[in-house]
């Protein structure tokens, strides 16, 4: 399997949930507001035998010319965006869910962003953000979803196509999933939210942004211990510096 991440930059969040751009080379975390975390926002594209695989969407932000920068991400990749089998969800937070669709212009109706593939989400996480509407959740970003033929709700333990297992973690959102590509003897995990950074992995630490964060610290131990007893890959959404990492 290739793994390729789609970065959409860095930013700072702070209880407002508001992304700010961050540059690394000028700008000063110090001059944020208070609590601010400086985060990655990085959706993933996992190419498999039988699919192109994208986990997560973004923030949905377009260019100046009016370009969505996630199918500009995968374009520079080498990877048509028409050619996307596959969007799998953790949650709906805006950060991950913000390119699940979009305007080409203001004068347009809204699109789904992949319309030949099929989205999977938990199906009591589709029904928590449409009506728990709150700074995480931006419940226009994924309106099209309830009406498309191409959607999957997921119960909250599986597998899709014999080689995609899914889980209701909870822990960041009461509905969040986690996801494993297991392909030959290769196993690619991507614990989105939960087990967002590399940094969180090896220390032990609750986090205040989590609905659970005992949980959270507790799954992420739980999953490195067992990621590091069969060699998996690691997918990081938020991490600046290590995208993925092979334990």
């Amino acid at each position: 399997m290739k793994i390729f991440p789609l970065s959409e930059g860095s930013f700072t969040v702070d209880k407002t949930k508001v992304f700010i751009p961050f540059d690394k080379a000028t700008d000063d975390l110090q001059q944020r507001g208070i609590g601010s975390l400086l985060v990655e926002i990085q959706p993933f594209v996992i190419i498999t035998k039988n699919d192109i695989l994208l986990l997560d969407t973004g923030l949905g932000f377009h260019s100046k010319d009016g370009k969505m920068q996630l199918h500009q991400n995968l374009i520079s990749n080498g990877i048509d965006p028409a050619k996307v089998t596959k969007v799998l969800l953790s949650h709906l937070h805006k950060d991950h869910a913000g390119g699940i669709q979009y305007n080409s212009n203001e004068a347009d109706l809204p699109k789904l962003t992949f319309p030949q593939a099929t989205y999977y989400v938990n199906k009591n996480e589709l029904v928590s953000a449409r009506e728990n509407v709150n700074t995480s959740y931006t419940p226009e970003d994924f309106t099209l979803l309830n009406a498309s033929a191409n959607l999957v709700l997921l119960d909250d333990k599986g597998i899709i196509d014999h080689y995609i297992h899914y889980e209701m973690s909870g822990a960041h959102c009461p509905y969040h999933t986690v996801f494993w590509i297991k392909e030959n003897d290769q196993v690619i995990f991507y614990g989105a939210d939960v087990a967002p950074q590399l940094q969180q992995m090896k220390n032990r630490f609750i986090a205040k942004y989590d609905f659970d964060g005992r949980k959270s610290m507790e799954l992420r131990n739980k999953w490195w211990q067992w990621g590091q007893s069969e060699s998996w890959t690691f997918l990081f959404y938020h991490d600046i510096k290590t995208p993925f990492i092979v334990v």
